[in-house]
């Protein structure tokens, strides 16, 4: 029997948030999802998931987006990490970053939380800080705009014609995360383009 691996972009719920810059880790769950041409469904995990597989007879993989806000979005991860028994290392979060130019990925296990409340509370719900992430670079606000207005503002004009490549990437980097390792996936995706 394959394993279960759970990928969860974290970002905030309603049409309200779809389009923010902080909601870019559930775009690409989405691009992973349409992919595989499967729609998200209800979980009573508080999220809305799609059970797939990377590809036929490989590892099953859970795409996941949690009904919370950003702030507290480990409860429902930790509830998806118990009913599907994944562990923290194949619990991989997609999440935006502000340390991180636009249209740059970065990908790591564990260390800090780099002041992303997100991702803070995910390690809070499920004990440990070790799990993979894929972080998605949106880079600082431009003067003095406050970095919480930032993210929760729509990607401007010139990033959303670079965006669906942004994406697209970031999913590449996920199948082959999960697919070779970590390793394999910074080797391919930290490299500039």
């Amino acid at each position: 029997m394959a394993d279960t691996w759970l990928i969860v972009g974290l970002g905030n719920p309603g049409p309200r948030y779809e389009t923010t810059r902080h909601n870019v880790g559930q775009m690409v769950v989405d691009e992973l999802a349409g992919r595989r041409s499967e729609a998200f469904r209800e979980h009573k995990g508080g999220a809305r998931v799609v059970e797939t597989w990377l590809r036929p007879g490989a590892d099953k993989i859970v795409l996941a987006k949690p009904n919370s806000f950003m702030n507290v979005s480990g409860t429902p991860v930790a509830a998806l990490a118990r009913f599907y028994s994944v562990p923290p290392e194949r619990t991989v979060i997609i999440h935006d970053e502000l340390d991180i130019p636009f249209d740059v990925l970065k990908l790591k296990t564990g260390g800090g939380h780099g002041g992303h409340n997100g991702v803070r509370d995910v390690a809070r719900a499920i004990g440990t800080a070790d799990f993979p992430r894929v972080r998605v670079g949106i880079g600082r606000p431009p003067g003095r705009q406050d970095p919480a207005d930032w993210v929760l503002s729509p990607f401007g004009k010139t990033e959303r014609e670079t965006l669906p490549v942004l994406v697209s990437d970031a999913a590449d980097a996920v199948e082959l995360l999960v697919a070779e390792g970590l390793l394999a996936a910074q080797q391919k995706h930290h490299a500039p383009r």
